[in-house]
């Protein structure tokens, strides 16, 4: 059998438990090396065959598998492996393959950027959307899905994958219709015990990342939910009568 498990966005205990259970009994573990947190790896058993993932194609990756057929086979993701993950491929091969497969889903780094910022992404009269994308870059992103029409909706946006080309989103969440001093904010390397939170605005992004020297690693967050107005929720609103309360009179 081979598990796909989401690793968490960095911190080590932020793994779930039945993740944690799958690497205690791996016999071979997959990883991706540029991501996760190596502290991880300490929960292999001592004679576990462990690949850094950063070092391989897709075809070497599945040759392990392949190879490993009849072991337990963790392929660890950082994050969630549904975002941004490129775990399609690899289990459309397993398919292809008759090899069995699990995914374990973990706490993706969106999750772990509201932790680091003690924010909710969904605030009454504020936003009840949340759009996770990226810009394009040597992956294209479909043209309907532009950061400029994303924007238009000025719901929560919360961008992965685009540090290196902040100027241009800068511009292009403003061109989309975000005003320029519209909160954002930086989250470097959440939960890892280097994280970075920077607060500023939709225009201020390239200048507060190169102030605080980020390049890569880092999620940009923009909407009201980082403002500090929003109404309070209904659900314990006195006022308000639901399944499992009277208003109160």
């Amino acid at each position: 059998m081979v598990y796909f498990i989401g690793a968490g966005p960095g911190a080590w205990d932020l793994i779930t438990v039945r993740g944690a259970e799958k690497l205690q009994t791996a016999d071979v573990i997959i990883y991706a090396g540029s991501l996760v947190n190596p502290k991880l790896l300490e929960y292999a058993k001592e004679d576990c065959r462990i690949y850094n993932s950063a070092e391989m194609t897709l075809e070497q990756v599945i040759d392990v598998m392949k190879e490993f057929r009849d072991c337990s086979v963790v392929r660890l993701h950082t994050g969630d492996p549904c975002i941004y993950g490129a775990i399609r491929e690899q289990m459309d091969l397993l398919d292809e393959l008759e090899i069995p497969y699990e995914y374990v889903p973990g706490v993706s780094s969106f999750i772990g950027a509201a932790s680091a910022l003690n924010a909710e992404y969904t605030l009454p009269n504020v936003s009840q959307t949340v759009i996770l994308t990226r810009m394009a870059g040597r992956t294209p992103v479909p043209e309907k899905e532009e950061i400029e029409k994303l924007a238009a909706h000025g719901s929560t946006m919360i961008i992965f994958l685009t540090s290196t080309m902040l100027t241009e989103l800068s511009e292009r969440l403003i061109a989309g219709g975000y005003a320029p001093d519209s909160p954002a904010a930086i989250v470097y390397k959440a939960t890892w015990p280097d994280q970075k939170v920077i607060r500023t605005t939709v225009e201020g992004i390239p200048q507060a990342a190169e102030e605080n020297d980020i390049h890569k690693m880092a999620l940009i967050l923009v909407g009201g939910f980082l403002g500090d107005r929003y109404e309070r929720s209904k659900l314990y609103d006195p006022a308000f009568t639901h399944q499992f309360r009277e208003a109160s009179k």
